[in-house]
């Protein structure tokens, strides 16, 4: 069973469609990426896939369930961080991580430890008891990983997850995505339009360009298949003839990082 499966995903606001004909299907335990400039259709999609859209039913579903007939279980399988930071700067690490913790149905007698086991997983221990105004741009990220992951999800749903970070902050959210993935076997589905990150980190990719997927593999297959020493940018140049630059909503990654300086 794919964890996550999307099939002819059509969506529109008004007049404009940012999605048109998408299909996906994940495997357990890889990480998919989402490539794509921004306005590409990226996060609409991803909101579809965690009920924050409505969808048509039989269109999205999640470990087998569809996501308009059983939105209530869709949600606690999924973990999901948004490209906007959420973490509040007045509770402290732990505070935070509990909020979330109420919120996805955590048994009241397991909460304690679970909000304990993701804060170290994360590397949040020593700073749990700080406020999350004190933290880093990158503390914040691996903060917003621990308030999505105490519900041990199924699948983890990460949308530009490093977007406004320093290489040094980068690498460190990746390697605790890892971690996790390899301890607990969950499917990592991400967004992101830095082509270095996913041929990094991505076990496959599938390229998005205004609201249709261009070309879907392993980065080295897409790669492969442009010839030389091609990246997976120059992949997104043959399929779309287009560059990187951002289509649209550039407002969502700046007021990310206007947030990430405030609250880290």
């Amino acid at each position: 069973m794919n964890p996550v499966l999307v099939e002819d995903l059509h969506y529109a606001f008004g007049d404009h469609v940012a999605v048109d004909g998408v299909d996906l299907a994940l495997a357990p335990g890889e990480v998919f990426g989402l490539l794509g400039p921004n306005g590409a259709g990226k996060t609409t999609t991803l909101r579809v896939i965690t009920t924050l859209l409505p969808a048509p039913p039989g269109t999205v579903r999640v470990e087998g369930l569809d996501v308009v007939r059983s939105r209530r279980r869709v949600r606690r399988l999924l973990g999901y961080v948004p490209q906007q930071l959420s973490a509040d700067g007045s509770l402290t690490g732990r505070e935070n991580v509990a909020l979330f913790a109420r919120l996805f149905d955590v048994p009241r007698r397991e909460r304690a430890e679970a909000v304990d086991s993701v804060l170290d997983a994360m590397g949040l221990a020593e700073s749990a008891d700080r406020t999350a105004s004190t933290y880093s741009g990158g503390m914040v990220r691996r903060l917003e990983l621990a308030q999505a992951l105490v519900s041990a999800p199924r699948v983890l749903v990460l949308d530009e997850p490093t977007v406004g970070l320093d290489p040094v902050a980068r690498s460190g959210v990746w390697d605790r995505i890892h971690e996790v993935r390899r301890a607990n076997g969950m499917t990592v589905l991400v967004t992101t339009h830095a082509m270095e990150e996913a041929e990094l980190h991505c076990d496959r990719v599938a390229l998005m360009h205004r609201g249709r997927l261009r070309a879907e593999g392993t980065p080295a297959e897409l790669t492969a298949a442009i010839g030389g020493e091609a990246t997976l940018e120059d992949v997104f140049r043959h399929h779309t003839g287009d560059t990187l630059e951002p289509s649209g909503g550039m407002r969502d990654v700046r007021a990310a990082r206007r947030t990430a300086r405030r609250v880290g």
